[in-house]
This record gives structure tokens, sequence and C-alpha cells, in this order.
């Protein structure tokens, strides 16, 4: 099974609609937005679940109570495959809103369990189209991480980062470091999900412009601060 242009079309706006909503999509309000029968959204939403686009959940039916139905959200693949091109980069003040929001949101999670603030950001990234706001999310993603390790490993790891010579290897060193860390002390708390965004962030990185690497590059010091 390959993703023909009309499943890309279907794909689309579905990951449209939930950015838009923040909520999982049901098959009837898609049909709705692509003028199909209900049946046929159902039908091609199956097939891009087997294709590893999407992930149904369960939500209670509004006026129903206890009566629960299928929507569906992005997975990480999904999002990375309409991710922004490179030649469209962002703004030096988009960034700079962009950057607050996500350093806002990190801060927002320090009362949560590990469990559960990786989670969040989890939810977060299939809404995420810009590769640069991507690997933003995906270093959040690792800092949460980072706070877990704590004690001497956090600050060495922070020295380590402040003192690498350029913006490429500043954000490299502190995604291998921590991961490495990861697996030799709690690897069993790695999901697979994380695992398959390391790929993504470490191509991701590469394609940025020297701009979008110095702006994540201090994306990352404030963030460490």
């Amino acid at each position: 099974m390959i993703l023909t242009e009309r499943r890309k079309q279907f794909l689309q706006k579905l990951i449209d609609l939930y950015q838009k909503t923040n909520v999982p999509v049901h098959y009837e309000t898609l049909a709705k937005a692509l003028g199909v029968s209900k049946w046929t959204a159902y039908d091609m939403l199956k097939e891009l679940e087997k294709l590893g686009y999407l992930t149904r959940d369960y939500a209670v039916n509004p006026g129903e109570t206890g009566r629960s139905q299928i929507v569906f959200l992005p997975t990480i693949k999904a999002s990375s495959l309409f991710e922004q091109k490179r030649s469209e980069i962002i703004n030096s003040e988009e960034w700079h809103k962009t950057k607050t929001k996500v350093l806002e949101f990190l801060n927002s999670l320090k009362g949560y369990s590990m469990s559960d603030a990786i989670q969040k950001v989890l939810e977060e990234i299939p809404k995420v189209q810009v590769r640069v706001v991507f690997c933003a999310y995906f270093i959040g993603l690792l800092l949460i991480y980072l706070r877990k390790l704590g004690g001497r490993t956090e600050s060495l790891i922070n020295s380590l980062v402040q003192n690498a010579p350029t913006n490429e290897m500043r954000m490299t060193m502190f995604v291998g470091t921590v991961l490495g860390t990861i697996i030799q002390t709690m690897n069993h708390e790695i999901g697979i999900e994380v695992t398959e965004l390391v790929g993504r962030y470490l191509k991701s990185i590469t394609d940025l412009s020297d701009q979008e690497r110095g702006m994540l590059s201090d994306f990352l010091n404030e963030a460490l601060a």
C-alpha cells in the first residue's frame, strides 16, 4: 500500500483540522470538509492508519453519555511528511514568538511527572510543520529527561554543550550526551516514538540554514539557563 495523491489529500486535510482545533478528528468532520461520504472518509483513514500516518483514539460522543466515537490524530510520520521546506525560513519576529511559546510550555511542565511531561510534548510535536520549531520541541523533550537525571550529570552536560565550538555541534552534542546518559541509566523509559524522533531531528539539523541553527542554538542556551 502506497501513499497516493488522494490519500495525501485526506491526510493533509486531517492535519489542518487537527492543528486548528487541537483535538483528534472524527471521520464525519473530515468527510464534510472534503465533500465526501462519511464511509469514504472512514475507509481512507483506516488505510492511512495502516500506513502509520494516523493513530486512533476514542472520545465521548457529545450528548450521548458513556458512548464513545472513533477519532484520528496524525503521527510523527505524518507531520514530517508535510514539514516545511528548507527554503521557507521563519523570520526573526515569528521565531521570537515561537521561542517564547515553547519555553513557556516547557516551564509549565515542571510540576508534572516525567512520563506525563513527555506525553504532553509528544502531543504537541505532530502539530508542528516548521523544521526549526520541531527541533526546538525535540530539544525540550530531552530537557525533560535531563531534569530527571539532575545533579552532577545535568551540570556536566550543560558544560559540554556550552563549550561546543559551533552551533551545529552544540545541538548534536546535547542530543548525543543526553541520549547516551538516558540509555545507560533508564533505557526502559525511552519509548519507540522518542527513538524515531531522534533520526528526524538529526536530519533536520543538517537541513537547517545557518540562520536557523543560530536561532536554535540561542534557544538551547536559554532553555539550559
